[in-house]
């Protein structure tokens, strides 16, 4: 009987498990719904303004260039990992740590890397290297616009006194609740178009187009970023939805194995009880 205790107490155990990880499921669906609609109406505005941003750059001269396409020797490199401030979303945080450590070791070697965390995740897996400068996983308590650029200003102000040469962004890009893409996007400097001579410019700019284009930058890049981070905060929900859903199933596989070994011990422990009141009557007619 000890045995059938220690089942009914996995049964139980595990039945705890599955309502957990089924509440966790609907909740992240819930949040998924609105991060998804919120991150699929930006994308349209944030492609198109960026576009249009590297189309009229690639037509000023060299010598009007803005400080924030500034091309200089690669020393001092940024990396601005996204992450988020929970775990239980399956692969989501290592793959956005996994990458970040190829560009660490492999693509900037010989480079001097440093690494703002955005999320606790990045902030815990990059300390231990000393290399996080930053920590801004409190964003995630009320992501809006206005919070976002103020790290973005940040990032602008850091490249243009020269503390860094390169920032990139590593964040998962939202293809649907099963689907991230690890994406990793140059942050500044901006990254020119290569010229197509097909692409026809011929617009009548008011003012001129260098003050147009110095008013859009900082938009531009305060709205890339703002939509990188947005896409990391819906792939989050979509993944810890996913893992969630996973978690259930396993759950309700493993109940439905310990019930049937449960149902089995049980009858043959009724079978040995009956093997031994028979025994023990023959016995005593003998």
């Amino acid at each position: 009987m000890a045995n059938l205790k220690e089942i009914r107490n996995r049964i139980s155990s595990v039945s705890s498990t599955m309502q957990i990880t089924s509440a966790m499921k609907m909740v992240s669906a819930a949040k998924l719904k609105k991060a998804q609609d919120a991150i699929t109406a930006m994308r349209p505005y944030s492609n198109k303004l960026t576009e249009l941003l590297q189309s009229l750059s690639a037509t000023l001269d060299a010598d009007s260039g803005s400080k924030y396409a500034e091309q200089r020797e690669i020393n001092n490199v940024l990396i601005v990992a996204v992450t988020s401030n929970r775990g239980l979303c399956g692969a989501f945080n290592s793959n956005i740590i996994k990458q970040t450590n190829i560009l660490i070791n492999d693509v900037y070697a010989t480079k001097n890397v440093s690494v703002l965390a955005i999320g606790k995740k990045a902030n815990d897996a990059f300390a231990k290297q000393n290399r996080v400068i930053g920590n801004k996983s409190e964003i995630f308590d009320n992501l809006t616009f206005d919070n976002v650029s103020v790290i973005a200003e940040m990032l602008m102000d850091k490249f243009v006194s020269g503390e860094f040469d390169k920032i990139e962004v590593v964040y998962n890009h939202f293809k649907n609740a099963a689907t991230q893409i690890i994406m990793t996007e140059q942050f500044l400097p901006i990254v020119p178009v290569e010229s197509d001579d097909n692409i026809n410019l011929d617009y009548v700019f008011e003012p001129s187009k260098l003050e147009i284009v110095e008013e859009l930058i900082p938009k531009s890049l305060k709205t890339q970023l703002y939509k990188g981070i947005r896409d990391s905060f819906a792939s989050e929900h979509g993944a810890r939805m996913t893992a969630m859903h996973k978690a259930t199933d396993n759950a309700t596989e493993l109940r439905d194995q310990l019930k049937l070994t449960y149902n089995k011990a049980r009858q043959a422990a009724i079978t040995n009880e009956i093997l031994e009141i028979v025994g023990g009557a023959e016995a005593l007619n003998n």
